[in-house]
């Protein structure tokens, strides 16, 4: 069966070449009974291509059954999936079969697999293993042939990392793995899916079918779709019935689209940093101490000039008179372009005048960052300043006397 008639026969709609791609992957191993590992976004149809898998399958004319795993309740999954005998636990009034029982010969699509129990991930490994299942309740070990077909929206990989999803069940569901494209990933079959589903709720509305303008169609486009097709249908259905005008331009259709917020916060780029990750947030955070150890260096500097201003009677220390107005108005070719921008601070130094008449450049010296160093630093000046009473430096630090302890502890800090 060629791409284009399973397209028509279960109504996908695009011509994207990541589309294509899964879509070949899933005819090629349908005609296997290898363990299938849908990856993709919420909304983009993962249950779809299960059914693909199963009806050009051997299996075809036997149970096909999905499951979703995040919605069935944890004490109660491994009745649903294994089945359990009468009196296994309160409420087991008579003898269940599970799925695995049911849809023997057939296939089981495991959606949201990433939500299921450890404890069921162990009894799920042995059905891929050895095709062996043990009701709940039951020391009789029973024999299924079910094809497992498995789907996430979550990175079990990562899941694995945190021992939130046993390892070896996910190199075993993973034998082939099918990554379905969110659609801002195949944006050219945005409006394709939009004409189609005003066509459907015009028929099932009795109305004309509404039509995007050029301007509304791109904007359409440039819309990131966080709900992937299940978004943009509900889109279009609302335009199919909210909207008075059947030619939609970009402003009938802006208040369709829900506005988003976007973190507009500056962020260090690196290539291996994912968008939105922990380390992301933690780069936000050095960016922001590194400003307030900046502002905290500039004032102490402030303070210092004037301090010696005072002390000196103005004599030895100047600030040139036309500083300023020399330094915005020199002539391009007296200014390093190639400097980076943190270094053009030196050239804002006070000039100090010797008693010779010689000029002396004020040299600053770098101040560490680090925070642990200056946590450090403040503990054992609070210890100076209060004659190594704890308690009296705990409180003028702020934090508990037992926290205060852990902290010498912690930077071997001596009793001073």
């Amino acid at each position: 069966m060629d791409l284009q008639s399973i397209k028509n026969r279960f109504g996908i709609i695009g011509n994207s070449p990541a589309l294509n791609h899964a879509l070949n992957v899933a005819v090629q191993v349908s005609s296997t009974d290898l363990t299938v590992l849908i990856n993709g976004e919420s909304g983009v149809g993962k249950e779809v291509f299960s059914q693909i898998i199963h009806s050009l399958s051997t299996r075809k004319h036997n149970p096909f059954i999905a499951v979703n795993c995040g919605a069935i309740p944890e004490g109660t999954i491994d009745s649903e999936l294994f089945g359990h005998e009468k009196g296994s636990f309160t409420g087991a009034v008579d003898a269940r079969k599970g799925y695995f029982e049911t849809v023997n010969g057939g296939t089981i699509f495991l959606d949201e697999i990433g939500e299921m129990p450890l404890g069921t991930q162990a009894r799920l490994l042995r059905v891929l293993e050895a095709g062996e299942f043990i009701r709940v309740g039951s020391s009789k070990v029973q024999k299924t042939d079910v094809r497992v077909i498995a789907a996430t929206n979550k990175e079990l990989f990562e899941f694995t990392q945190k021992n939130r999803f046993r390892e070896d069940l996910y190199y075993r569901l993973n034998t082939v793995p099918i990554r379905v494209p969110s659609l801002r990933d195949r944006k050219e079959d945005i409006p394709l899916l939009f004409r189609k589903f005003s066509v459907d709720f015009a028929e099932r509305y009795k109305t004309t079918p509404v039509q995007l303008e050029e301007d509304a169609k791109n904007l359409l486009i440039s819309y990131p779709f966080p709900g992937n097709v299940r978004e943009l249908k509900n889109i279009a259905e609302q335009i199919s019935v909210l909207s008075t005008n059947k030619m939609i331009v970009a402003k009938d259709l802006a208040p369709f689209l829900p506005e988003r917020s976007f973190n507009r916060l500056p962020v260090l780029a690196h290539p291996n940093v994912p968008a939105g990750s922990a380390a992301e947030f933690a780069n936000e955070r050095e960016i922001l101490y590194k400003l307030f150890f900046d502002m905290k260096r500039d004032v102490t500097e402030l303070k210092k000039m004037f301090l010696e201003v005072l002390q000196n009677g103005g004599s030895q220390v100047q600030m040139p008179g036309n500083f300023f107005n020399d330094t915005l108005m020199a002539e391009p070719k007296q200014m390093d372009m190639h400097q980076p921008v943190l270094n053009s601070s030196a050239a804002q130094q006070p000039m100090i005048l010797g008693n010779n008449g010689d000029i002396h450049e004020h040299v600053e010296v770098e101040e560490s960052l680090n925070i642990m160093d200056k946590e450090k630093e403040l503990i054992i000046k609070a210890l100076k300043k209060h004659k190594s009473k704890r308690r009296d430096a705990a409180l003028d630090l702020g934090i508990s006397e037992r926290t205060l302890y852990r902290k010498l502890k912690e930077y071997d800090i001596e009793e001073l």
